[in-house]
């Protein structure tokens, strides 16, 4: 009897010491990035003004920043490009995403809303918005898919906003500027009820993914990041900043 007695006190000893193992090879915590600050951006009349920040579960990598180097890089490639008016309007910060090459961020369009003026091909529009900025060689990817519930970046459509605004975009940072998630809404009508058409559609979404990558406005209406679209297409002065944005990390310059 005493030998019997002796099988449960064991087995309880052998499933204590299994819990203690799980709980060591177990990471003590995940990392949830802290969003300190959150845009909503504009294609219309208004500048851009803050919105509640929103947390997000994104894992940032840690990066070696040197501010000087920073600096000189700034120097050297800001000609040709407007990126002493983002840092102007981001208290001499610089936000962006992390590399996600090999993961890209993961994307939802939405694509059968029941509003008025919808047309199939806006959807595919606001697609190719983001396959152009890609396009000009930054370090992140997009991938597309088909259930909200697994997107970092949502694209909805409305109506029409109440104010002179075309589409409006919200995103996400850390403390270190990178940014961690977003969300675009994109307009089917002016506020004046008339519809957009096709080529306003691809040209608003292109503004606001430029948003979305942590480009701000430009006084140069040449640009497609000017507050009121006046171009189709994105000018060299939009691909070098992006790209010299790219080149640097995230953070303060100052």
């Amino acid at each position: 009897m005493k030998r019997l007695e002796y099988i449960p006190l064991a087995l309880l000893g052998a499933l204590a010491g299994f819990i203690v193992m799980q709980m060591n090879a177990a990471p003590l915590s995940t990392h949830t990035a802290t969003a300190a600050a959150a845009v909503t951006s504009d294609a219309g009349d208004l500048e851009p003004e803050e919105v509640p920040a929103i947390r997000s579960p994104v894992r940032v990598p840690a990066v070696t920043r040197h501010t000087d180097d920073v600096r000189t890089r700034l120097a050297v490639g800001a000609p040709g490009t407007y990126i002493d008016e983002i840092l102007s309007s981001r208290d001499s910060s610089l936000a962006r995403w992390p590399e996600r090459t090999s993961n890209p961020l993961r994307v939802w369009v939405e694509s059968a809303p029941a509003l008025t003026s919808w047309e199939p091909t806006f959807a595919r529009h606001a697609r190719d918005a983001f396959s152009e900025w890609a396009a000009t060689g930054i370090p992140v990817r997009f991938t597309f898919v088909v259930n909200p519930a697994h997107a970092e970046i949502k694209v909805t459509w409305v109506d029409r906003f109440d104010e002179q605004i075309s589409g409006k975009t919200h995103w996400a940072r850390d403390d270190k500027w990178w940014i961690t998630d977003g969300s675009i809404q994109l307009a089917l009508h002016h506020n004046d009820g008339h519809p957009l058409d096709a080529a306003a559609i691809r040209a608003i979404a292109l503004h606001e993914v430029g948003h979305l990558l942590g480009l701000d406005h430009t006084r140069d209406e040449t640009n497609i990041m000017t507050p009121k679209v006046r171009v189709r297409d994105l000018s060299a002065a939009d691909r070098s900043t992006i790209r010299l944005l790219y080149s640097l990390p995230a953070g303060s310059v100052r």
